[in-house]
């Protein structure tokens, strides 16, 4: 049974968001929506994404901002490597013609995200002024691409933001199986190099369930990316000897 929500802030540009614990509870018809309005400028999804908070909208709509409680997170240290995809890791780490590229193609990799909706979504939320706020995210050095390439062409990947040491995971495609699978454990890898702790994955889904990812109270994940924020920003740039930390570390945990 679903209830009336309080009525929705509607934001002009420059104005703070309302606190996340106003957003719509899980008994509405939106669970999480936090705000309308505003715009997609770098310091609004940066003072957004610091505060837990971050775009979704389809064409026709307004901006909306939503802040999800709980909150859907992956947890590096626990990353289910699974034997299946851990052999086709060990096959492409070792293959001279595979590589991961960090940055090398952002808007490619978020318009390929846009044209490839997610399981049981009907059409993208990736909407053009969402690509083009994400490109310019990226050119201020917040927003990264980790690419899947076979043999000079791009086959997977994802996006994600990043203020300081926290990372915001967005969107992921691939072309060939497993593809989007591979960036995200490069992501994985590079984040347990730099020894960052959670990758942001915002909603449940039993897609992310089966790769380690779990719920976390909404304080807690607010906390946690406020202090992670404060840190300084990791080396966005991927050594293929980090697979191996990888391998090790699910040989020894297994």
């Amino acid at each position: 049974m679903t209830h009336n929500p309080a009525p929705l802030s509607w934001l002009a540009s420059g104005e703070a968001f309302p606190p996340v614990e106003s957003a719509w509870g899980v008994d509405t018809v939106a669970p999480g929506l936090l705000c309308a309005g505003a715009d997609l400028s770098v310091a609004t999804l940066q003072k957004a994404y610091q505060n837990g908070i971050f775009p979704w909208f389809s064409a026709g709509q307004p901006i909306l901002w939503w802040s999800p409680a709980p909150r859907m997170v992956l947890e590096v240290e626990q990353f289910k490597l699974s034997p299946s995809l851990k052999k086709t890791l060990k096959k492409f780490a070792n293959d001279p013609d595979c590589e991961i590229r960090i940055d090398n193609a952002f808007a490619q990799v978020i318009q390929a995200c846009a044209s490839n909706p997610r399981p049981g979504a009907h059409g993208t939320w990736i909407v053009p002024d969402m690509i083009n706020a994400y490109i310019n995210l990226h050119h201020a050095g917040l927003a990264h691409s980790v690419e899947t390439w076979v043999r000079g062409e791009l086959v997977g990947g994802l996006y994600c933001v990043a203020s300081g040491q926290a990372v915001f995971g967005e969107s992921m495609f691939y072309r060939q199986t497993d593809a989007s699978k591979i960036a995200l454990a490069a992501l994985v890898c590079l984040c347990r190099q730099h020894q960052i702790s959670q990758i942001d994955c915002q909603q449940n889904t039993a897609h992310l369930a089966s790769l380690g990812a779990h719920e976390m109270p909404r304080p807690e994940f607010v906390r946690r990316v406020r202090a992670l924020c404060r840190q300084p920003a990791l080396d966005w740039h991927f050594e293929s000897l980090y697979w191996q930390h990888l391998f090790a570390f699910n040989s020894a945990s297994a």
